[in-house]
């Protein structure tokens, strides 16, 4: 698969500055405390899974990231500088924050991730329906280009997403549950994408409720419940007290043969099987 958008980005940064770090970050609204002294750093062209319960502060994370919120305290640092206004950085949305009924098509959607490389009062060009298409052909759906976007089904709507980001020509991007409400199948192709990006120095940090697939698909994890309860290796994160942490007694663990933790949800019976 040729990945031709990543081969000139016009923005060079500093050899050597880590594209993301975070020093003491603390956010605080409406009287809580959303994320607490949180610290970390990512290397240009790791991939990362952001794992915990509902309410962890996984979107406040991705917002703070992406300079849209403020923190009430600490730092956030991307290539050494301040997040608002860094085209490099893309959020990709979850398919329910998105107006999917808004009459418009697959590759004007993808479009708007060029607004950034326009400038002001520019409007696209050749060169940058040619950027669309190449971005629509790296996540399969170049024939769908002309189809409106609520046409498609929830797998193609979350291509999209991925190519828009693409267009943008990011860096860094932050995925907030991409595989929630798909079928296996659509997972898997959302889950080519990210591997295809591993080889192109992509950074990606991929926000997920399934702890199974962030232990199988990645090689490091962050657990957060607000505060970072644990980042590296999945064997080193996913430990029983740490998890207990994040989860209380929602989890029941199993050693399996293979030394990797089986989870399974108590209040149901059924859990995450491996």
């Amino acid at each position: 698969m040729e990945m031709a958008p990543f081969a000139s980005r016009g923005v060079v940064h500093k050899k050597g500055t880590p594209i993301l770090e975070l020093s003491g970050v603390t956010v605080c609204y409406n009287g809580r405390v959303a994320l607490e002294d949180v610290s970390f750093r990512l290397e240009e062209g790791e991939q990362i899974a952001v794992v915990g319960p509902n309410g962890a502060g996984k979107s406040t994370l991705f917002k703070v990231i992406a300079g849209v919120l403020r923190p009430t305290k600490g730092d956030v640092k991307v290539y050494g500088h301040e997040p608002g206004g860094h085209i490099c950085i893309a959020y990709v949305p979850q398919r329910s924050q998105v107006d999917l009924t808004f009459p418009v098509t697959v590759a004007d959607v993808v479009m708007m991730g060029r607004i950034g490389k326009l400038g002001p009062l520019r409007w696209p060009r050749a060169r940058d329906w040619e950027f669309v298409h190449h971005c629509l052909q790296i996540v399969g759906l170049a024939d769908l280009a002309n189809r409106q976007i609520g046409e498609l089904s929830g797998g193609q709507q979350q291509r999209v997403f991925i190519a828009r980001a693409l267009a943008q020509e990011a860096e860094l991007m932050l995925m907030d549950e991409p595989l929630t409400g798909l079928d296996l199948t659509s997972q898997e192709e959302i889950l080519r994408i990210l591997d295809e990006l591993r080889n192109h120095q992509v950074t990606i940090m991929v926000a997920t409720h399934d702890l199974s697939l962030a232990s199988e698909r990645f090689d490091r994890v962050m657990l957060l419940n607000r505060r970072l309860l644990g980042i590296g290796h999945p064997q080193e994160v996913f430990t029983p007290e740490h998890l207990k942490e994040a989860y209380g007694g929602h989890l029941r663990l199993v050693q399996s043969a293979d030394g990797i933790m089986v989870l399974s949800d108590t209040c149901c019976g059924r859990g995450i099987e491996r």
